[in-house]
């Protein structure tokens, strides 16, 4: 029977955040039916700019009833496993959430799985192993899946900053799992200088600064552009820096108060977001990006508009999120697999699809809940 490529494929969304690996979905000509997640603010912003979406507990929620669901994407939390937060692997609450997964891919099952996280998540332990080869083995053995997972660093597809992050994909068909992957295509000029291009006070969210202590803009303000605390004369260093820089080895060689060059590819934009701990101060301006910088950087149009409560959640909310553009690659190669065509007959038009422009506008989309 012939697969019908005028239907919008579908896509069950879990620990959906903001909505950043939705929006690459919906740009790429999916239909989100499902969507989730428990941060309130991170809701707020999505249903103002893509379209509904259950604030939860989804350890609380039943999958949803959705008939011949394509994809299932999630990104649960990755502070448990990642380097800038606790590290407390599985034996964080949030570290146990990835098994929440497995009961939606159970009644769901879904034509293909993609899930996105941290680095940290392949050297994470469990009881009997890593948890990457957990994952794997469920996938595997319990749900009938071929896996694939790849290290990949987004700016090599476009994504302007060094954002290193593991992606998984798992089909049924294993003819496609060595195909699943968007190919490197991307050379397109990822300097600070070109990705903040345009930007203007009239656009959303470009007034909203994060508030720092006075030390931090004190010492800011004397970083030169394309330097870090390093650049600075050893008298000026505050005490605990001092002792710092008397043992660097010790302290693994920190590069505190980084501010990048304007022809520099910027460095990954985190949701923790502090200035000592992240190249986060604009290159020519005495003061950190601004929320409609660092959405920029994560390539959200403009025309997204970030939502909640407080400036310091917009931060949170932009550094947890998927950048749509690299989602949006991944989602046009699962077509390849979902519509049945042939593998690599997309390639010209993948070369042509890995722009998300700034200026693109949303078009919000009303999720079935009638299917809930």
């Amino acid at each position: 029977m012939a697969t019908d490529k005028t239907k919008k494929p579908t896509v069950v969304s879990m620990f959906s955040g903001c909505g950043g690996m939705d929006l690459g979905f919906v740009h790429a000509g999916y239909d989100v039916v499902w969507a989730n997640d428990f941060d309130e603010d991170a809701c707020t912003t999505y249903g103002h700019n893509i379209g509904e979406i259950i604030h939860g507990d989804v350890t609380q929620l039943e999958a949803p009833k959705v008939s011949d669901l394509d994809v299932l994407t999630a990104g649960f939390p990755c502070q448990p496993f990642s380097n800038a937060g606790s590290r407390k692997g599985t034996n964080d609450p949030r570290g146990q959430l990835y098994q929440q997964t497995f009961k939606f891919i159970e009644k769901l099952n879904p034509k293909a799985i993609v899930f996105e996280n941290v680095r940290g998540i392949l050297s994470t332990k469990v009881q009997n192993g890593k948890l990457i080869d957990e994952i794997v083995d469920t996938l595997t053995n319990v749900h009938g899946y071929h896996v694939s997972y790849r290290l990949m660093n987004f700016s090599h597809f476009g994504v302007p900053q060094n954002r290193i992050r593991v992606i998984l994909i798992a089909v049924k068909n294993k003819n496609y799992i060595h195909h699943i992957f968007p190919e490197v295509t991307h050379d397109a000029d990822l300097s600070i200088r070109q990705t903040l291009k345009g930007v203007t006070n009239k656009l959303a969210n470009q007034k909203e600064l994060m508030r720092l202590n006075p030390q931090a803009l004190h010492y800011g303000s004397m970083i030169p552009e394309g330097g870090s605390w390093k650049s600075l004369d050893y008298d000026v260093l505050p005490e605990r820096w001092k002792k710092i820089r008397d043992n660097m080895a010790r302290y693994h060689y920190p590069n505190f108060f980084r501010r990048y060059a304007r022809d520099e590819t910027q460095g990954t934009i985190t949701a923790a977001f502090k200035p000592e701990n992240a190249g986060v101060w604009h290159p020519t301006k005495d003061r950190i990006y601004s929320v409609r910088e660092i959405a920029r950087f994560q390539t959200f149009p403009d025309s997204f508009e970030f939502q909640g409560r407080t400036v310091k959640s917009k931060y949170q909310q932009i550094g947890n999120a998927v950048p749509p553009l690299m989602a949006k690659q991944v989602a046009e190669q699962l077509k390849h697999y979902i519509q049945k065509t042939k593998v690599g007959t997309l390639k010209r038009s993948m070369v042509e699809s890995t722009e998300l422009n700034v200026n693109q506008p949303i078009h919000k989309q009303k999720i079935n809940l009638s299917l809930i």
